[in-house]
């Protein structure tokens, strides 16, 4: 058996067991330590960005929508699928903030990357930092975005709603408190340009 740390997880085999629209279940049979093989299932996932817009009073803006899954309405980060091909990431996140908050950016940095389940999902969502914000004409698409309610809060509020677990979607808990982090002046952000290592790629590939 090798060193801890040192094992290659090869794919001995796989198998697709559904492909929908915006993700796709495969499962993987992988080549363990000990020589053995263990079948894992695999939720492929297009990838999402999600805005953290802050304004100069130190208010976010947040949506409240339906999440079906959950049979609950969350506050959530404005967010879309990266579901429109060749569009550049910051491309659909400001196509994204003008759709379900009617706010366009001049400043753009990148907060966070969330991998929303990695133990069954390769979704990540990248969380952008928006800033010097100005109000647009909102794009409405579908009844369900035209069932959001979107509110500003200040951002300590938005905070205190994650510590209490009231805000419950994991990009936007991880980007309201980044955004604190990075505003307080306590980290940095990087560059809304930054490399995204762990973007997903295997359900985008099937499109293509």
């Amino acid at each position: 058996m090798s060193e801890p740390g040192s094992h290659e997880f090869t794919v001995a085999s796989s198998e697709d067991v559904h492909i929908g629209r915006v993700v796709g279940l495969r499962v993987d049979e992988i080549v363990m330590p000990g020589g053995g093989t263990a079948r894992r299932e695999v939720v492929e996932h297009l990838g999402a960005v999600a805005v953290c817009a802050v304004d100069d009073d130190g208010a976010v803006t947040l949506v409240h929508q339906y999440r079906h899954p959950l049979r609950d309405r969350l506050w959530e980060l404005p967010a879309g699928l990266l579901d429109t091909d060749g569009e550049d990431l910051l491309e659909t996140a400001s196509r994204e903030l003008v759709e379900e908050a009617g706010l366009a950016a001049r400043r753009w940095d990148t907060l966070v990357d969330v991998a929303a389940s990695p133990g069954f999902t390769d979704e990540v969502v990248r969380v952008f930092l928006a800033r010097e914000l100005t109000p647009v004409p909102r794009e409405v698409h579908g009844d369900e975005e035209a069932d959001l309610v979107i509110a500003k809060v200040p951002l300590t509020e938005a905070v205190r709603m994650a510590l209490a677990g009231e805000i419950v979607n994991g990009a936007t808990v991880s980007g309201v408190l980044a955004a604190q982090a990075v505003l307080s002046g306590a980290e940095q952000s990087r560059p809304a340009d930054a490399p995204w290592r762990d973007r997903p790629t295997s359900f985008a590939a099937r499109a293509r």
